[in-house]
C-alpha cells in the first residue's frame, strides 16, 4: 500500500462478534459483514481457545472479548504472549465500553450489603474500575504508552478513535490500540434496555456482545483516517454527510441513515463497541480491493440521548483531508 507520510492510519483491524443476528432484513449488512469478517467468534467463556487459560481467571467478557480482538488484529498465534509484542513500548491504549464492568459492579455491592467489604475477592476488586479493560490490555501485551478508558454512551466508540488520533498528533505515542468491547450479560442487558428507542421503532435493539480492535500510526500504511468529529445536534452532522463516499456505515436514526448500511441489524446493539466495528469494516472492506470510489468510507454513530460523531476513512492512496481529527 501507499504510505501516508503526514495522516493517521489505520494499520490493522480486527472483529470478534460472536454469534450476530443475521436474517433476510438485514441482507446488506450481513453481505457486508460477512464480507470483511469470514472466521467464526468464540464467546467470552470460549476465549482461552484464542488467548490460553493462563490469565483469564475473574476475567470479565468485556475484556475477554477485547482480548480476543486485540490478539486478532495483530495476527498473533493461540495462546498467552512469553514476552511483549515488538513495538511495545510507546504503544498507547484507549477502549470503549459502557457497560463492561456493570455486572462485576453489582456483584460487589449486592456482596457488601449481605455481609461486608471482606467478601469482595481481591482478585474482582480491580473490575470495579471501568478501566480495567484498557489496563489489561496493556498488561498483557506490554503495552507502555498512556491508557485510556471511555464511557461517553453512544458515541464513544468514535470518541475513543478521536483521542487515539489526538495521542498520535500530539506525539504521545507512536501507535495507538482502539478497542470497543461490550458485553451482554444480563446486567448489561437490563442497562441497555434503558436507552430510549431509535426513531422510528418502538423497542430498543437487544445488546450483543463483540469486539473490534484497530491500530492507528502516525505515517503507517493503510487508509487514512480523515475527519472525526463529535455533533450535539442533528442538523450539525449535514455538512460531513454531504460528501461523496463509496460506504456509508451508520446507526438506527441516526441523520442521513436512509442512505447508509446499518450494522446493528445484522449484529444487534453494541453499544459503546460500534464506532470501532464499524471503522474496522470500513477498513477491512478498503483493503479488500472493493472499487472505493470518491470519498471512501463515511461513519456515523450515535443517538439522540448523547449526540452523534462522524468519521471518514479514505484509500491510502487519498491525500489527506484539512482539519482532521
Amino acid at each position: 500500500m501507499t504510505m501516508n507520510p503526514d495522516g493517521v492510519t489505520v494499520t490493522a483491524h480486527a472483529l470478534h462478534v460472536p454469534d450476530p443476528i443475521g436474517g433476510s432484513v438485514a441482507t446488506a449488512a450481513r453481505d457486508l459483514f460477512s464480507s470483511v469478517a469470514p472466521e467464526p467468534a468464540c464467546r467470552p467463556d470460549q476465549a482461552h481457545t484464542v488467548l490460553g487459560r493462563k490469565g483469564l481467571l475473574f476475567k470479565e467478557d468485556a475484556t475477554r472479548l477485547a482480548l480476543c480482538a486485540v490478539h486478532r488484529a495483530f495476527g498473533l498465534p493461540p495462546g498467552k504472549l512469553t514476552e511483549p509484542l515488538p513495538g511495545a513500548e510507546h504503544t498507547a491504549v484507549v477502549v470503549s465500553s459502557n457497560v463492561g464492568n456493570a455486572r462485576t459492579v453489582r456483584d460487589i455491592v449486592a456482596g457488601m450489603r449481605a455481609g461486608s467489604a471482606h467478601d469482595v475477592s481481591p482478585l474482582n476488586g480491580p473490575n470495579a474500575s471501568s478501566n480495567v479493560i484498557a489496563s489489561t490490555l496493556a498488561i498483557r501485551y506490554g503495552f507502555t504508552g498512556p491508557n485510556l478508558m471511555v464511557c461517553s454512551g453512544a458515541t464513544s466508540g468514535l470518541d475513543a478513535v478521536r483521542l487515539g488520533a489526538l495521542l498520535l498528533r500530539g506525539e504521545r505515542a507512536r501507535r495507538v490500540v482502539v478497542v470497543g468491547a461490550e458485553p451482554d450479560d444480563e446486567v448489561a442487558r437490563g442497562l441497555a434496555a434503558l436507552r430510549p428507542a431509535a426513531p422510528g421503532t418502538t423497542l430498543p435493539v437487544p445488546l450483543r456482545a463483540a469486539a473490534a480492535c484497530v491500530v492507528l500510526e502516525h505515517g503507517g500504511s493503510g487508509p487514512r483516517l480523515g475527519n472525526v468529529r463529535r455533533h450535539t445536534r442533528p442538523d450539525d452532522i449535514a455538512d460531513d454527510l454531504a460528501p461523496p463516499a463509496a460506504l456509508r456505515l451508520t446507526a438506527p436514526g441516526a441523520p442521513g441513515a436512509g442512505g447508509g448500511i446499518d450494522l446493528t441489524a445484522h449484529l444487534g446493539e453494541v453499544y459503546g463497541a460500534l464506532g470501532v466495528v464499524q471503522l474496522a469494516v470500513a477498513a477491512a472492506w478498503l483493503g479488500s480491493g472493493q472499487p472505493s470510489g470518491p470519498g471512501g468510507a463515511l461513519i456515523t454513530c450515535g443517538d439522540g440521548e448523547d449526540g452523534y460523531a462522524s468519521a471518514r476513512l479514505d484509500p491510502a492512496d487519498v491525500p489527506a483531508l484539512a482539519g482532521g481529527g
